[in-house]
């Protein structure tokens, strides 16, 4: 098994819905926003390289919007999905597996396509397409409050195609990706869990743990549609991660990559090691 990380490139966001209730005299230490108090963040995928699959995890905020939508994001950064892709030794036809946290538009809005004929088509047209069946029906049915993060053309066309496939959570996906669900940042969001073969495990982290500095409970995104789950998931998770020593791989983080879990005398989690993932694993 290989793991190739896919950049997808970096967006703006603002700093205050990121980390909620923490006051910006904290937040701002952590990650430092702009004059409109707009923070920088990463989107990184994941590609896991198995004997026979290829499978990508998300795929970032793609590029068929209009220049007004991705102007409210500030796109920013070198990267893009296609050229990290390319970069790694693939092509979008080599994907056999795509797997969405969520169908938030930054995570899943490279799955589809805008064709110069202005036709939809899939990104990755040989892949089956993997996700929660509770989140499906949640994007496709949205509360008010989610309503903008979900747009439908970036996943009308996956139902459509007859290559969506629903998960759940305990399920394995190319034998070493275990499905791992949680409900506080979104319904039926998936945080993978990858099985490496010198027995390590990484938490593809997706939303629950946005970026390092997210690890203590009541860091919870202003998104977070349950927060108290959100809190209680973190919970659960930083106690699992501290005694099976798991690595959070973090998609949004623009300075770390990944990093272990600690737990200091008072009883607060925190970032162990930060740093590449390539170092963590070892």
């Amino acid at each position: 098994m290989k793991i190739h990380i896919i950049h997808s490139g970096n967006f703006k966001l603002d700093g205050g819905a990121m980390f909620g209730v923490v006051p910006k005299s904290i937040w701002n230490k952590l990650n430092p926003s702009d004059e409109n108090n707009m923070c920088n963040w990463a989107m990184r995928c994941l590609l896991i390289e198995t004997d026979n699959r290829l499978v990508l995890i998300d795929t970032g905020i793609g590029n068929k919007q209009s220049d007004k939508f991705y102007s409210h994001y500030s796109l920013n950064g070198d990267y893009s999905l296609t050229k990290s892709l390319n970069d790694a030794g693939f092509k979008a036809s080599d994907i056999t597996d795509v797997l969405l946290t969520h169908l938030h538009f930054d995570h899943c809005g490279g799955a589809v396509v805008r064709n110069l004929d202005e036709t939809l088509s899939l990104a990755f047209p040989n892949a089956t397409y993997h996700l929660t069946e509770s989140h499906w029906k949640h994007a496709n049915n949205p509360n008010p409050r989610e309503k903008a993060s979900f747009l439908i053309e970036n996943f009308e066309l996956i139902g459509a195609s007859g290559k969506l496939n629903f998960v759940n959570d305990g399920d394995f996906l190319a034998g070493c990706i275990e499905v791992k669900v949680f409900e506080g940042h979104t319904l039926g969001m998936i945080a993978p869990l990858i099985h490496l073969d010198n027995g390590r495990k990484v938490l593809y982290s997706a939303d629950l743990y946005p970026s390092a500095a997210h690890i203590p409970a009541n860091y919870v995104m202003s998104y977070d549609i349950q927060p108290l789950i959100s809190m209680n998931e973190r919970i659960t998770m930083n106690e699992l991660a501290l005694n099976e020593q798991i690595i959070f791989f973090y998609e949004h983080d623009v300075a770390v990559e990944a990093s272990f879990v600690g737990k200091n005398e008072k009883g607060q989690f925190y970032a162990v090691n930060p740093g590449n993932l390539a170092n963590l694993i070892g």
